[in-house]
């Protein structure tokens, strides 16, 4: 069994979007991972090591972190850790890598605006898009909630203030 991970780390750069040839979305994002403490003796906060992991996401979740995150980001992520391996020129290679299984924007630093994903709930977790979007472009995801949402009550509105219990 795998190690699984949470952690909070720093996006390197912007994520890496592609299509196996099955039409599976996968998404590969560096993770920078740091360590801090405070120095005593300064009272002054310094910075340790820091891990870089590559983070490899599959399917809806991979289009979403696409669309939402962007290099320096800070984020929340689980996932598990694997060791890469790969041969090239004669010579072997391995790397730690990260399989995500949840990714998030840091609240503490940036601003999000939540909306639920339509395919994701509908049980399409089969990599099936029924648009392709060039790398880089979001959906915007305005117009009506779904009709099996229960917060989405007040059909004047699209929604309502008062949860649904």
């Amino acid at each position: 069994m795998l190690p699984t991970i949470t952690g909070v780390g720093r996006l390197t750069g912007d994520p890496e979007l592609r299509f196996t040839q099955s039409q599976k979305a996968v998404v590969s994002v560096t993770l920078a991972f740091n360590s801090r403490r405070l120095n005593k003796q300064t009272n002054e906060w310094e910075d340790g090591d820091t891990f870089f992991v590559r983070g490899t996401a599959w399917e809806r979740l991979a289009e979403n972190v696409a669309e939402t995150l962007a290099k320096g980001m800070e984020v929340l992520v689980t996932g598990e850790l694997r060791t890469e391996r790969w041969e090239k020129d004669g010579q072997k290679h391995e790397r730690p890598a990260l399989l995500i299984r949840s990714i998030a924007p840091n609240l503490a630093y940036a601003v999000a605006q939540v909306s639920k994903d339509a395919m994701g709930q509908q049980g399409n977790q089969g990599g099936q898009r029924t648009q392709q979007r060039p790398q880089g472009q979001a959906q915007r995801r305005n117009g009506p909630p779904p009709q099996d949402d229960p917060w989405a009550v007040d059909q004047a509105n699209g929604y309502s203030n008062e949860p649904p219990f």
